[in-house]
């Protein structure tokens, strides 16, 4: 069955025969450089990485010149969107092909019936206290569909769908190979004790320091001066998180250059706490000049230099993305490379990261509100480049309507994977090559049960969003997010025909979730 000739509405998810041949229905094999009939897909997820945070996406001030060279030799796609609003739930739609409205996860859980999840020291001996919700055993993943299609899978950087003795784990869904953290607290900060590599923990060389949460103000030391660098010299330590990621990564791109692989290489940057190569940070404080520090008073740890080391994390990923790009080349594999890269969700308003200054999701609102956490634009319209020599047009741009949940099936398409699957995405990959017969979605839809509960549609030009939920409020707003990219002008009463269409799309995509921490009851439950 050809994904193209699918068409769905209403729940639940279709199951889709993904039987098409690697490079898609109707398109020959041809062998890369490596002797491969099927490609080899890099698909790297940056962690709050805004709209507006790359120059090939307008941003002015800070600096990715190789992300910037992938989008010229690439695609850039103006219209995707993450999964949900926050990371657990956004990676979840991202490996199972589904909704937030069918998703087992929908957002962050803590799963704090454990015992003490929050205590920061007790969780370095005790694994059991580390992850959030899993994913259920048997679970279908694009990692373990490729698998079937004879990839090498791994996953690097950040997991966040099941904590070290869960059935949640990345060697429990379909990874081969896994090394980072699986648990999304450990994250914050980037100069931790250890990394988990498959199920045995790397040590690292540094000191334990209890990141800043909304449980523990991490401050600097009594008597510091605020405006001295000398006094954030403990919250930089020998091992940086992201450099030692960098080093697995690109293990795992040579030893598997002679099959077909697929890594997903989760990268952590730039989710606070706020901390960068030295080097990145001196490069900004050239440009940006002296500025206030952050205190930590909010959360996460204190930094002299905010704007410059956000800045700083940025260009450091936008470094290590040429330095894969240029592995890829020294191995022989990178004209029969797919390499996708995208965000999570929208950027953060916390530590200190200051999204506003930014202009991190431009042209979208961003700051409380408006980025992660919200369904509105600024928090789940996230940046989208595919590159594939030969194959995707050079400097090339499309509005294609699409979604983390289309990630699936585009993957199985190009690899010829032969499963049935059950799935609300559409493969985007006639996009990719260029090809006028792409289905397209006749919506999207999310759900988040976090910040007092919110759904949200798009169909079209139109944009619905029902907020505070939880509250007991069921009314639609509705915005033209063409022509109205601030979401402020609400046209729910001019359009109750819209709006009535979009009430029965909230109704039909939504199934109350299994864990009832994700729960919210809407009209019709």
């Amino acid at each position: 069955m050809k994904i193209s000739s699918l068409k769905r509405i209403g729940t639940p998810p279709l199951v889709l025969a993904l039987t098409c041949g690697p490079l898609g229905c109707g398109h020959p094999k041809e062998a890369g450089e490596a002797g491969q009939s099927k490609p080899n897909i890099v698909y790297i997820l940056a962690d709050d990485l805004g709209y507006g945070q790359l120059g090939c996406y307008g941003q002015k001030k800070i600096k990715t010149p190789h992300i910037d060279a992938l989008a010229a030799r690439g695609m850039i796609f103006t219209h995707h969107y993450a999964g949900a609003p926050l990371s657990s739930p956004s990676r979840c739609v991202l490996m199972t092909g589904l909704h937030s409205g069918h998703a087992q996860i929908r957002a962050n859980d803590e799963r704090e019936e454990r015992g003490d999840v929050w205590d920061y020291v007790l969780t370095q001996e005790h694994p059991e206290l580390e992850g959030q919700y899993p994913l259920r055993e048997g679970t279908p993943t694009i990692a373990s569909l490729l698998k079937t299609a004879g990839y090498k899978t791994g996953i690097v950087g950040k997991w966040g769908l099941g904590g070290p003795l869960t059935e949640g784990t990345p060697w429990n869904q379909g990874f081969d190979f896994f090394f980072g953290h699986n648990c999304q607290r450990q994250a914050w900060n980037y100069y931790p004790r250890y990394l988990w590599k498959d199920s045995v923990k790397v040590g690292l060389p540094n000191e334990l320091i209890i990141p800043g949460t909304s449980n523990c103000k991490t401050k600097l030391p009594p008597g510091a001066d605020p405006y001295s660098e000398a006094s954030y010299a403990g919250f930089t330590q020998k091992a940086y998180a992201p450099d030692a990621m960098q080093k697995e990564a690109i293990r795992f791109i040579r030893e598997n250059k002679s099959q077909p692989f697929f890594l997903c290489y989760a990268t952590p940057i730039p989710h606070t706490a706020l901390q960068a190569p030295q080097k990145w940070i001196d490069y900004y404080r050239e440009i940006f000049g002296d500025e206030e520090p952050y205190l930590g008073e909010k959360n996460y740890f204190p930094v002299r230099y905010p704007h410059a080391t956000f800045a700083a994390m940025v260009s450091c990923l936008d470094e290590q993305v040429g330095e894969l790009v240029e592995v890829l080349k020294e191995t022989g594999v990178y004209d029969h490379t797919l390499i996708i890269f995208t965000s999570d969700n929208g950027p953060a308003n916390a530590g200190g990261t200051d999204s506003p200054w930014f202009d991190s999701a431009r042209p979208f609102r961003c700051g409380p509100g408006w980025g992660k956490g919200t369904l509105r634009e600024g928090g789940i319209r996230v940046p989208m480049i595919a590159h594939w020599p030969g194959k995707i047009k050079a400097g090339s741009r499309t509005s294609h309507l699409s979604a983390f949940w289309d990630v699936l099936p585009t993957f199985c398409e190009i690899a010829g994977t032969g499963n049935s699957v059950q799935t609300d995405g559409i493969s985007f990959l006639p996009t990719l090559l260029g090809d006028r017969e792409q289905p397209e979605h006749s919506f999207l839809y999310w759900e988040y049960p976090g910040s007092d509960g919110q759904q949200a549609v798009r169909m079209g030009k139109w944009k619905g969003l029902r907020k505070n939920i939880r509250d007991g409020n069921f009314r639609l707003e509705l915005y033209d997010v063409e022509t109205d990219n601030s979401e402020t002008i609400d046209l729910a009463g001019y359009h109750p025909e819209i709006v009535a269409r979009m009430e029965e799309i909230l109704l039909q995509e939504h199934i109350p979730a299994e864990n009832l921490r994700f729960r919210m009851k809407i009209p019709g439950d």
